[in-house]
């Protein structure tokens, strides 16, 4: 039994120590999983939402310690651990009313004397491998549909954030649901292995990072099961000479500098019309003092410590080579500490950024924005697809007719105009390119949940 030991990355003290399960404690756990998929798929469509509801209930019950076991392991400020809380309620509640219209049968009318009918019935058993950065809106966006569409799931969470796995499996065996109807899963990355390609599990939801999605692919193995991908992002924001300033500024500073930066969809690039270029950069760099390093205990707190050890190195090597390459760092730049302890970094603003630079190209997952120049449309397009991920992209504007043209050769899951960084849950969450493949959320969030089947009966004469 190996144990893992998760640090404060506000303090540097342990946070928590759990023991980690074994390659035959994970095949016990699928197998448990496998048993609870054959009790829920015989609760019928209105049994399970009701069981879903009542899961709502009994995990809102317990929102303080769900923060305190975000803000804990990962440096999350705790006003935004209780408000990703209320957001993760909000999407299980939005899933739940669209689950009568997506999983319901399907009738067809009558024809030539056959009945037809086109079905969906659960795949079994889903395997949730969620990351740390959004512990709760992540998972959230799998377990509870996967649920309402008869299935049970294994939630593997990130190392970073082992006990909100825990959190979910505790409130649906609160909520009544049949036993290991949703079972945490604590593992290293050879347990995991095994686990994927484990003919038991009926399909794989990967959130993290693109190398970490390719390494799940190769451990499936080439079974015929679906393995969706929700990978990483560095999304571009793009200014146009007609936008609120003032309003955008504010918008991507708060797009690129919430959650420290550490998110998939944080804007991580940002492309100006030059004409009011230094007029923006002057606006983000103001913005910029209401995100300031906080202990992340404190009602008041904006910004926290980076989660991972690894994580101020990476911010350090981009920024020595955008400098290198004639930027300037032109707010923040720094790693600093609170009361001599915590790994935390400045809100960065990078001024004349180049397509060539690591800052531009790599995922940062930090709060760090790059700023360039553009003269028109056509390059500001040109470079907002100049990236092997496209997972979402901002313009800035007052033309909607101008956003909704660009919008259409933006090569990005989602575009947005005139708002960042934000999943509202009646839309799909998808990416292009190396940001993944697979679909959550909206209506579309089921469709990998289910096995679709045709009844074609002859009827009797």
């Amino acid at each position: 039994m190996t144990t893992l030991s998760v640090d404060n990355p506000a303090t540097g003290e342990v946070f928590c120590e759990i023991e980690t399960a074994s390659a035959e404690d994970a095949a016990q756990i699928v197998g448990r999983a496998r048993a609870a998929a054959d009790t829920l798929a015989e609760l019928n469509l209105a049994e399970r939402i009701e069981l879903c509801s009542r899961f709502i209930d009994r995990f809102a019950a317990n929102r303080e310690r769900i923060a305190r076991d975000i803000t804990g392991p990962m440096g999350k400020p705790i006003s935004q651990s209780r408000g990703e809380i209320s957001t993760a309620i909000d999407r299980a509640r939005c899933m739940i009313e669209l689950a009568p219209q997506c999983l319901a049968d399907e009738p067809l009318d009558a024809r030539g004397g056959f009945e037809r009918v086109i079905q969906k019935r659960p795949v079994g058993v889903v395997l949730d491998i969620a990351a740390w950065n959004y512990p709760l809106l992540i998972p959230v966006n799998v377990v509870v549909p996967a649920v309402l569409a008869g299935n049970a799931v294994v939630l593997k969470h990130s190392a970073r954030t082992p006990l909100c796995a825990g959190h979910f499996a505790d409130a649906f065996a609160a909520a009544g649901a049949p036993a290991d109807s949703v079972i945490a899963l604590v593992a290293g990355h050879d347990v995991t292995a095994g686990v994927i390609a484990d003919r038991a599990i009926d399909y794989v939801a990967f959130t993290g990072s693109v190398e970490g999605g390719v390494s799940v692919s190769r451990a499936a193995g080439g079974r015929p099961i679906d393995v969706g991908l929700e990978l990483g992002g560095k999304d571009p924001a793009y200014v146009r000479e007609d936008a609120d300033l003032e309003s955008a500024a504010a918008g991507i500073a708060e797009g690129a500098f919430y959650n420290s930066g550490q998110s998939c969809c944080a804007v991580e690039r940002i492309y100006v019309a030059r004409s009011v270029h230094d007029e923006f950069v002057e606006l983000l760099l103001n913005a910029c003092r209401e995100w300031t390093p906080c202990t992340p205990e404190r009602d008041e707190s904006t910004l926290g410590p980076m989660a991972q050890a690894d994580s101020i190195a990476t911010i350090t090597r981009q920024l020595e080579d955008a400098a290198g390459r004639g930027a300037q760092i032109a707010s923040g730049g720094h790693a600093v500490q609170i009361d001599g302890r915590g790994r935390y970094f400045e809100p960065t603003v990078v001024t004349g950024a180049t397509d060539d630079m690591l800052v531009m190209r790599e995922e940062t997952f930090g709060p760090v924005a790059a700023v360039a120049a553009v003269d028109d449309d056509t390059e500001a397009v040109a470079r907002m697809n100049d990236s092997d991920l496209g997972l979402t992209a901002s313009v800035w504007t007052r033309d909607l007719a101008a956003a909704r043209h660009l919008g259409s050769r933006i090569e990005a899951g989602t575009v947005f105009m005139n708002r960042c960084d934000f999943l509202d849950p009646e839309l799909p969450w998808t990416g292009w390119k190396d940001s993944g493949v697979g679909i959550t959320l909206s209506r579309y969030g089921f469709d990998r949940m289910v096995r679709t089947r045709a009844l074609h009966f002859r009827l009797p004469a």
